[in-house]
């Protein structure tokens, strides 16, 4: 895990101190609203429906047990007593007080973190693997990448004031988990260099990113970046929000100039000026090594017969643990989708919890995943008895990972003064209708995806069903999408039939699912694949009939 240098920590106290005042400066009135929006918002401080919101940043979604403590610290001191873990694997907090803000960042800054970079038009948190460094499947780590992408991206004078927002992200293994085609920049590492795919998004006009570069040498990955950064900030549209992101850029030129134009800049610029010597690099990666992994020898027996005993432990290994690159251990996921309660949302207790089950079970490191759950990745396997009994305590094993209750939801009308539609209340319905555990194993792995407006925080657009909160003339209605996807075949759902109420659509998606079922040639053939067999066609009928 990457520790803080003598720099970083003058950096983040320099720009506390800096906000501090700013902060002062607007309760006493000497500036307005306005005239502090682009400062909060570069410190990471939201204006929402009934309070500031302040998003924390976890770079490449890496935390201490640590820094989980110091969460739960704020959410009790600070908060309602939760937070809410993010699609960009940070952490908000949706109920901070003005004048407490300068006190949060400071305790942040105790333990090695900020809110920097987590809003306005710059480059944001670049967001990684959950399973980074332990999947079986991994070709390269890319934990060094994103740190690398992190320290050349903060406070960059030529990128501070983009277009608009930028978001990176980087996977190393065959499977993508980091939805990559799907960012402003998507980076694929393999052992034969990156590939590299630029202009993919969601919101507005979602769009695939398209590859403009492969094999490219991780020693001329800035140089590369800054490259097409370059050409965005040059060009990207300012007189328009809504055609401002790079997707729209990279659409009106084509890839193929785009790619061109990329190069050229690339080819005249002094890359040895941008570019990390091999030295750094290597520093860089050994900041992320191996755990002392414990040495104990693993009882296969005894595990096994620990299933056995415990039906609901055995569902949750199967449904919550990832092959780990060692036979003995696992990676774990932690769901923050229990039944019938917001998702992604963790209370100050519950923080401690995994805190603490990281200490005592997963070498006192924790990650966050684009899904909205937490991941310890790396766990012997003769641990994970214990560990689900610690967790099941505190009402976080539900065994839903994968599944049709494990939603990518955003905050909605509930919290966030964009949505036109409520999302976790749908979120919540959803789930109750699926929550008996032999009904969602048949069903297997179906990712359904909720926003609550067309910003897309939810993800709706790559979704095996995607749903899009609207707003008709007052009333909130639902859009449903299908055949979305954000690995490694990545494609958009299409909007299938008119809107729906809320009331109607868990009924809905019900009948989707029992035509699934019914059509579907085995037990193992996922609803995405029987989708993409029979076509959207075949399940349109079912979205709008009578229940």
């Amino acid at each position: 895990m990457y520790k803080y240098d003598d720099f970083d920590h003058a950096f983040v106290r320099d720009r506390n101190i800096e906000f501090a005042d700013q902060v002062a400066r607007r309760l006493s009135g000497d500036i307005t609203e306005d005239q502090f929006k682009p400062l909060r918002l570069m410190n990471g401080l939201y204006l929402q429906l009934h309070a500031y919101m302040l998003r924390i940043a976890v770079p490449y979604g890496v935390l201490s047990s640590k820094q989980m403590r110091k969460f739960a610290h704020i959410a009790r001191t600070y908060d309602r007593d939760f937070g809410h873990f993010t699609t960009r694997q940070n952490l908000q907090f949706n109920w901070v007080k003005l004048a407490e803000t300068p006190k949060i960042l400071e305790e942040l800054a105790e333990v090695e973190m900020h809110a920097l970079q987590t809003s306005g038009n710059c480059i944001r948190n670049t967001t990684t693997d959950q399973f980074a460094g332990a999947a079986r499947d991994e070709h390269s780590d890319p934990r060094p990448w994103a740190e690398l992408i992190r320290q050349w991206s903060s406070n960059h004078p030529e990128f501070t004031f983009l277009p608009r927002k930028f978001k990176i992200a980087i996977t190393g293994a065959r499977k993508d988990r980091a939805a990559i085609r799907v960012h402003d920049i998507g980076l694929h590492a393999k052992p034969e260099g990156f590939d590299v795919y630029v202009g993919g998004g969601m919101g507005r006009t979602p769009s695939l990113g398209h590859c403009i570069r492969t094999g490219l040498p991780g020693e001329q990955l800035l140089s590369y970046l800054e490259a097409c950064l370059r050409v965005y900030n040059r060009y990207g549209r300012r007189d328009n929000i809504y055609k401002a992101r790079i997707k729209i850029l990279v659409a009106a030129l084509g890839p193929d100039e785009y790619k061109r134009q990329v190069e050229e800049e690339w080819a005249r610029m002094d890359q040895a000026k941008v570019d990390a010597p091999v030295a750094e690099i290597d520093r860089l990666k050994s900041f992320f090594p191996d755990p002392e992994f414990k040495a104990a020898a693993f009882d296969r027996v005894a595990f096994e017969r620990a299933q056995t005993a415990d039906a609901a432990f055995a569902r949750w290994v199967k449904n919550n643990t990832n092959p780990h690159k060692r036979d003995d251990h696992a990676s774990v996921t932690i769901s923050l989708k229990p039944v019938g309660l917001p998702p992604g949302d963790a209370s100050s207790a519950q923080m401690d919890v995994m805190a603490d089950v990281a200490d005592a079970f997963g070498y006192s490191e924790l990650r966050v995943s684009h899904e909205q759950n937490i991941i310890l990745p790396h766990v012997h396997k003769g641990d994970l008895y214990e560990l689900y009994r610690q967790l099941d305590a505190v009402n976080l094993s539900t065994a839903n990972v994968g599944k049709i209750t494990d939603m990518i939801v955003c905050p909605g009308l509930d919290y966030c003064s964009l949505a036109n539609a409520r999302s976790i209340p749908l979120a919540q319905d959803i789930s109750q209708r699926f929550e008996d555990a032999k009904l969602s194993d048949k069903i297997g792995d179906l990712q359904i995806k909720i926003s609550g407006c067309i910003n897309a925080c939810g993800h709706h657009h790559v979704g095996h069903i995607g749903i899009l909160g609207v707003d008709k003339q007052g009333i909130e209605f639902y859009q449903i999408l299908l055949g979305g996807r954000a690995d490694e075949k990545a494609a958009l759902g299409v909007i299938t039939g008119k809107g729906l109420p809320a009331e109607a659509v868990p009924a809905a998606i019900e009948r989707v699912v029992r035509l699934y079922l019914d059509l579907r040639t085995s037990d193992d053939e996922r609803f995405i694949d029987t989708l993409e067999r029979v076509g959207r066609e075949t399940f349109a009928g079912a979205l709008h009939e009578p229940a």
